[in-house]
């Protein structure tokens, strides 16, 4: 099934890819590779919530910033290259504004793995790092780099 329709049969529309605040491209394309520059958790070209996990935002809703940070990555790609023709996931990065003691930024980080699995399936598991952070930019509690084989 291709990754658009599992999108549409999961309900999730990309959204427009928020244009870069600083010096950068939101995807870069090396050969068959595709990495997303870091995705934080934007709606309607807003940050959702701010704040450090464990601290101002709980584990749940953090898991759901995550996710929200998948479904921007992928509209980066999409834009970059179209979302179909995406092979597999190969590497995640997610990094988590972390309040002092917290350390389950891998179950945070859980929330976009557990998406791009449920886009792609199988091709949807991949290597993955979720790193405590001080502080993100804009004060986004998590932010997420995403690197994909294409077609």
């Amino acid at each position: 099934m291709s990754a658009s329709r599992r999108l549409a049969e999961l309900g999730i529309e990309l959204p427009a890819v928020v244009p870069p605040t600083a010096v950068y491209v939101p995807a870069k394309r090396v050969g068959n590779l595709v990495f997303t520059s870091g995705q934080m958790p934007y709606e309607d070209g807003t940050l959702r919530t701010t704040g450090k996990v464990g601290g101002e935002v709980d584990v749940a809703r953090a898991r759901e910033l995550a996710r929200a940070c998948a479904i921007n990555a992928l509209a980066v790609i999409d834009a970059e290259v179209g979302i179909d023709s995406v092979v597999e996931v190969v590497k995640v990065l997610g990094f988590v504004a972390s309040a002092e003691g917290f350390t389950d930024q891998p179950v945070v980080v859980n929330g976009a793995s557990e998406l791009l699995e449920e886009v792609f399936g199988v091709a949807g598991k991949h290597a993955r790092s979720a790193v405590g952070m001080a502080e993100l930019p804009m004060g986004a509690p998590v932010e997420l780099e995403v690197i994909v084989t294409v077609a």
